[in-house]
């Protein structure tokens, strides 16, 4: 090659890396970081939602069973599932007098983002945002099986999530939130690697979606308390699991600060056979926290998970109550059954919804629940200790 072609030949690859050069984003050849797609404005929304959400005290109520899942809980007690039925009852879980004094948000099936409420006539998103209940939704579809995985599962959706979100945010929600329930299974070797990363790794795809289209992400990590494993094993595989959780979503580019956490209590299988103190479980519970769970997201609100109010609440309490000046986040409660299966058996014997005592009966759980949440819950006897089984 002469050397008139050769330095042609330099400079055409220097021309073709300055052009690659001025194509690569401002963070480099990797995935965006830390929301850099997203604009000021869209960070601050996101922000402000959660700072909401995370209100000391506060708790998200959590109603977004599907009309057959309510439906069987009705018919369980007698009540027939109808969609008036379905409505009447959400509106008890919003418009209890003084509701909105523990409630900073909650979680709706899709049905209910079309219903409304009797006694403003809006749409229960609307309804719930006047009173300062932040409102928001479930948008994940099926659960699917794994193939062999011992009949572990994921949640089905994403392919269309984008366009559902679009539908939601404009129908008023504010957030979302995606469930991936988990179990424990040490016999068949569950949860495995595929079946952890399979689901954070969705979880994480999920939260980025959710912000792009302006809803704050909760992601919501749901280990069963199925099963006989003791409380170390149950840190080990929380630890494992929270910690996929939030490394894939840093590696997704998931604002982090615009996030919301929502994950079972660390606790033992309930069929263990050894004795915890609710302490040990506070404990436990702040550990994984302290190993892995961002200061950047501002707030983790608890399932309950078969837990029974009294166990949810002292348990709560308890991890409230050992909080350091280490652990900055407000730590509170996300509760459905714990709430709900109360107000249910209310109804017991009754052809209509007793919709008056259900509702001095839940203004009386969400006075617990909100004294939980600051650490201030007395509780009764040795409720929120493990007992052996």
């Amino acid at each position: 090659m002469t050397h008139r072609r050769q330095a042609s030949h330099t400079k055409a690859r220097r021309s073709s890396a300055t052009v690659a050069a001025s194509a690569t984003p401002s963070w480099g050849p990797c995935s965006v970081h830390g929301g850099a797609h997203l604009s000021a404005a869209q960070k601050a929304e996101l922000e402000a939602v959660c700072a909401h959400i995370g209100q000391a005290g506060k708790g998200i109520t959590a109603c977004d069973e599907g009309p057959g899942t309510i439906g069987s809980r009705f018919e369980n007690v007698g009540i027939v599932n109808t969609e008036e039925n379905r409505r009447a009852y959400r509106q008890m879980l919003f418009e209890t007098p003084n509701a909105n004094k523990y409630l900073s948000a909650a979680i709706l099936d899709p049905e209910t983002l079309y219903q409304k409420s009797s006694t403003s006539g809006k749409l229960f998103p609307h309804a719930l945002n006047d009173i300062g209940i932040c409102p928001g939704v479930k948008p994940h579809l099926k659960v699917y099986a794994l193939p062999g995985q011992n009949g572990a599962t994921v949640m089905q959706g994403l392919d269309s999530l984008a366009a559902r979100c679009k539908e939601y945010k404009a129908a008023g929600c504010k957030f979302a939130k995606w469930r991936s329930p988990i179990e424990i299974d040490l016999t068949t070797g569950q949860p495995s690697d595929l079946t952890i990363e399979t689901n954070m790794q969705d979880l994480a795809r999920y939260a980025l979606i959710c912000q792009a289209e302006g809803l704050v992400p909760i992601v919501e990590p749901d280990v069963s308390l199925k099963g006989d494993h003791d409380l170390e094993t149950a840190v080990r595989i929380n630890l494992k699991i929270q910690s996929v959780l939030f490394k894939a979503m840093l590696d997704h580019g998931v604002y982090m600060e615009g996030s919301l956490l929502k994950s079972n209590m660390v606790n033992p299988g309930k069929a263990c056979k050894t004795n915890y103190t609710v302490d040990e479980l506070a404990i436990a519970n702040l550990q994984v926290f302290r190993r892995c769970f961002p200061t950047a997201m501002v707030s983790a609100n608890f399932l309950s998970g078969g837990q029974s109010l009294e166990d949810a609440a002292a348990r709560l309490d308890a991890i409230n109550k050992h909080k350091t000046a280490k652990d900055p986040w407000n730590l509170s409660f996300s509760w459905s059954a714990a709430l709900q299966m109360p107000l249910f058996e209310l109804c017991r014997g009754k052809s209509e919804l007793p919709l008056k005592e259900m509702e001095e009966l839940y203004a009386k759980e969400l006075e617990i629940a909100g004294a939980a949440a600051l650490g201030q819950y007395t509780r009764t006897g040795t409720s929120g200790d493990h007992k052996a089984k």
